[in-house]
């Protein structure tokens, strides 16, 4: 009930950051809807047709895929309202990171895979409808250059696993999983941690 709750504030979060890439790029309505449900629930839509898991989460729930499109379109509307509490977003993205990776550890772990795909399993559900919304957009994605984040969704899932491994309730679990990876990445913002970048000059690169 906490996840599917967390969920939905989740995804709604997410429709509402990729609608205003997508009126960034100035996109008509469709475009809103295509890159805000890209964002909230590309990632898990990834997930399941890599591992192969059917039906997909919103063909099961259309109602994920309503919610989606309707806060893209409302966010066309309330744009200059919502930037205004960037900060909100911020934390709601955070939340929805590991929220999205539980869910995908979840899924991993209800099909029985090895503990190594689950974590790919949590990463893939947590960081790629942002990965989606990027490349739709145009833009460099934030995920490979900003603060900790993929990193966080690694973090979260391995935390998970081992916590269950030594028999903690899953509510539990999954409450200090959220506290904890909700913590982590809001440091990383907060304190500007990043891993170390790799950085080669075209000159270099020739020679």
């Amino acid at each position: 009930m906490l996840l599917s709750v967390l969920y939905i504030i989740g995804i709604t979060a997410e429709a509402m950051t990729g609608a205003l890439s997508a009126g960034r790029r100035n996109m008509d309505w469709f475009g809103v809807m295509l890159v805000a449900s890209a964002t909230a629930i590309g990632g898990g839509t990834v997930r399941d047709i890599l591992l192969g898991h059917y039906p997909l989460g919103w063909v099961k729930h259309p109602e994920f895929l309503a919610i989606t499109c309707v806060a893209g379109v409302l966010t066309t509307g309330l744009a200059k309202w919502i930037i205004k509490f960037k900060g909100v977003f911020i934390r709601l993205d955070a939340l929805g990171l590991v929220v999205f990776t539980i869910i995908g550890t979840n899924v991993g772990l209800g099909m029985g895979l090895h503990p190594f795909i689950c974590i790919v399993s949590g990463l893939v559900t947590g960081v790629f409808g942002g990965l989606l919304r990027d490349l739709i957009c145009r833009q460099t994605p934030l995920v490979l250059h900003q603060e900790l984040y993929a990193s966080i969704s690694v973090i979260a899932a391995c935390l998970y696993l081992v916590l269950l491994e030594y028999g903690v309730s899953t509510l539990t679990t999954t409450i200090v999983t959220l506290v904890i990876g909700y913590t982590l990445r809001m440091a990383a913002v907060r304190f500007k941690w990043r891993l170390p970048s790799f950085h080669l000059d075209s000159e270099e690169a020739v020679h």
